[in-house]
This record gives C-alpha cells, structure tokens and sequence, in this order.
C-alpha cells in the first residue's frame, strides 16, 4: 500500500483497540508486543499484522530480549514509529528508541512522565505549584521535611500507575517505621505533604507540543480514597469556561508544555487547595486514562482520544497535516464499581441518558449523557446509591510487592 508505515505498539494490559484499529484503518502495517498473559484477550486481530507476546507480566519483561525481538524484526522491516499504550510501557518504549534510534520520546523525558518524582523536581524548577515534597535519599532530609511541613503526608511509589501503593502517615515515628521497613527499596518512593481538596484530571491530544484538545473533568471519588477504603468510581468533566476549568487548563498548558511533550495524549491531575483554592499539579502521563474515562470524554466531547492519537502518530509518519474532529461542549460522567455478579443486571438503570456500559466481568459501570452538568451529577449520585446497595462489592487493597 502506497504511503504505509509501519508501527510497534506495546502494551502490558488489554486496552487501546480503539487505537490499533484506526492505525490499520489508516493503511499501516501494526504489529503489537504484548504480554504471554494477555493472549487470549479479545484483540483486534484483524487489525494487527502480526502480536509478539512477551513472557511475564510487566516488570517481568526482560527488556534485553524485547530489544533483540525488535532488532529482529527490523532487518526485514523498516520500524517508523514505536508507541507505548500504558503508563508501565512508556519505559521500554523510550528503551527501544535509545537503542534503535528511532524518533520519539526519549528516556529522559519520559521519565517526566513516569517517575513521580522526576515530575515534582521538573515543576518545582517551572514554578507550577506543587504540594511540599522530600525525595527519601537522605535523611537528614527527612527529618527536616517532617519537622517542617505539617502532616499528613504520603509516601508514593515513584513509578507506579494510579494510587497503587500509596500509604497515608500522620506522624514522624510512623513515617520512620515505614520508611525502615522499605529497606533497600525506599529510594523508589517518595515523601509529600497531603493536601485535602478536590481532584481534576485533565485530558488533552498535543501535537508540535501544542494542545490541540483538552477536557477537564472532576473526580467526584478519588482513585486514593477508592485505594484506601473501597468505594464506587465516579467523574464528570466540569462546566465550559467556569473559573476551575480555565484555571486547571493553563496550569495544564504549562505541564505539557514544560514537560516537554511533543505530541500524543495526555493524562494529568490536579488538586485545588480546600484551604486555599489554589490549583496545584499532582501528576500526568503520557497516555489515554484508564477506568473508561476516554468513552467518557468521548461521549462529552465527540473526541474518541484514542482514535485521535492514532491519528496524530499517522500524521507525523506521513507528514501529513492532522485535523481535529469538531468538538461539541457536552456533559457526561461515570460511575464505576467491582461488583458481587460476573455479569450484573444493568437493566434496571433504563434512563435515557445512559450511553454506555462496562463490558467488564465482574464491574458495574455506567456512562451518562447529558446538555446538563446538574442532569450528570443527579444521575451519577442516584446511580451511586443504587449500585452500593444492591451491586457493588470491595476489594482489599493488594501491597504493592514489586516496585518499578
């Protein structure tokens, strides 16, 4: 096919078909490296050329066997793009690069966008407010950092994804007791004040490091406290042009910007001070976000994200002018749970605003639509106290075990 190109997309969980599709759809040879686990997921096979699976999961990879795969499979065919599908891909995507030369993201870059750390230190040096933070390398700094910013503060693992790891401290003794008792792992994680207030996350598609499109969207139930104590998932994205959404979008705007981003999508959350209503910046990704939020975003906004970062690498391979679909300024939100049923009855949840279900096992989740925020938010409060009573079912939080 005249103008094909070809494409290695890797990814450590079942997501993105949306993507693979469209890059074929586009006229390009796919190929997907994958994990053993995943195969007999239901991938787009039609869509992708040839899936390589890797033994293990994620951090199980052995990245020299992944690089010698791909040198492989380079001296038949010309690689013209590698794309990282998740948050725990994005460092072997940049491996692969390095090693082969080939254009994108880099190592470090993208560790502005996977170690959370890395990320404070960068925002700290472009002035965009951050919560107090101390690395654990020193602990005269430690100490320092307890004695001086009040509690309570976290300790977050530096690499993972969402707020897996994550351990609430209230006093220095507690703090030191599991600060020991990470041994050598300590330096993987880090030391922040916590900051009570509400969270955001913005989603945006960036193209020549700037942002095309970009949605904000409120946590009405953190992923921490769903972590921490169970709980239903839920987010609606924010009124157009309320004070919030400006404010959240041009602090987002300077992460993409300073982070050094140069196209593909994003994923970045913020925390408004309850103190002090101050916008600050608690992380981002170079990624679509997870936990249905892009069929969300797509309901709202008309933009399949996706879709459209498949679009944006196609476009640069080519050197082809990219166009976004026209945006509608809509609203939608999500409610979400583990439920007690494999197959739970949604029936029952019959308004019509409903525009989506969550085909997950052993899930409850429904996405609403509406011209009205207020609409959203009655139904996803309505939809949370029915879920909680009749469906939904909690999970212990797993230690994280094997750290990044």
């Amino acid at each position: 096919m005249p103008n094909s190109k070809t494409f290695i997309c890797i990814s450590n969980y079942f997501k993105g078909t949306d993507f693979l599709i469209h890059l074929k759809n586009l006229g390009n040879k796919v190929y997907l490296v994958t994990s053993e686990k995943l195969r007999d997921k239901p991938w787009p096979t039609e869509h992708i050329d040839e899936i390589f699976y890797m033994e293990g999961h994620d951090m199980d990879w052995n990245l020299e066997h992944l690089l010698l795969g791909v040198g492989n499979l380079m001296k038949s065919q010309k690689i013209d793009a590698i794309v990282a599908l998740d948050d725990y891909d994005v460092e072997k995507a940049t491996y692969l690069r390095e090693n082969l030369r080939i254009d994108g993201m880099g190592q470090t870059t993208g560790r502005y966008f996977r170690d959370k750390l890395a990320m404070r230190m960068r925002a700290k040096s472009l002035a965009i407010p951050i919560p107090g933070f101390c690395s654990l390398f020193n602990d005269h700094d430690i100490n320092t950092f307890a004695e001086t910013v009040s509690a309570p503060w976290v300790l977050k693992p530096r690499s993972e994804a969402s707020a897996a790891g994550i351990i609430k401290v209230y006093d220095k003794e507690t703090l030191w007791i599991h600060i020991d008792g990470m041994g050598n792992n300590r330096f993987k994680y880090l030391l922040e004040q916590f900051r009570p207030g509400d969270v955001y996350h913005c989603d945006s598609l960036v193209l020549d490091r700037k942002v095309l499109f970009s949605l904000t969207s409120k946590y009405l139930t953190t992923p921490m406290e769903i972590s921490q104590g169970g709980g239903i998932f839920r987010s609606a994205n924010i009124p157009y042009d309320s004070e919030d959404d400006k404010a959240i979008k041009a602090v987002n705007e300077q992460v993409i910007k300073g982070f050094g981003l140069k196209h593909g999508a994003a994923h970045t959350e913020f925390i408004k001070g309850k103190d002090d209503g101050k916008i600050y910046f608690l992380e981002t990704s170079s990624r679509v976000g997870g936990a249905h939020l892009a069929e969300m975003i797509a309901e709202a906004s008309n933009i399949n994200l996706w879709k459209e970062w498949a679009a944006i690498e196609d476009s640069l391979v080519k050197e082809t002018k990219y166009k976004l679909p026209k945006v509608k300024n809509e609203y939608a939100g999500i409610v979400l749970t583990l439920s007690k049923f494999q197959h739970p009855d949604l029936s029952s949840f019959s308004d019509p605003e409903v525009c989506f279900r969550v085909p997950l096992d052993y899930h409850a989740g429904l996405i609403v639509k509406s011209e009205s925020s207020e609409r959203v938010l009655e139904l996803l409060n309505d939809y949370t106290n029915r879920f909680s009573n009749e469906l939904a079912a909690v999970a212990e939080q797993s230690k994280v075990e094997k750290l990044h």
